[in-house]
């Protein structure tokens, strides 16, 4: 995730919405259980940092796979390695 996105992400002060959920009961016990262990205030502040993990996780794969699919394209089409290096050190390097 670029660095940007991910400040935006760590703001505490975000826009919210409500989202209406349907869970098994156990799942919600095991969350309310756990999540003062773990330092959180509730079983909701748990839930979202989960979901935002493992959505962090899926965009970073997603991302990846994007650029690996990008770069065999340009390889395929005739583009140096060079030329695609550099290319990408641009990119990494904003």
């Amino acid at each position: 995730m670029k660095p940007d996105a991910l400040k935006k992400r760590l703001k505490r002060d975000r826009p919210m919405t409500t989202v209406t959920i349907r869970m098994p009961e156990d799942v919600i016990e095991d969350l309310k259980r756990i999540a003062p262990i773990l330092g959180f205030s509730g079983y909701q502040p748990l839930a979202r940092t989960y979901i935002g993990q493992g959505l962090r996780s899926d965009l970073e794969r997603l991302e990846n796979d994007i650029v690996a699919s990008l770069i065999d394209s340009l390889k395929r089409h005739g583009v140096r390695d060079d030329v695609i290096q550099e290319a990408l050190k641009e990119v990494v390097n904003r």
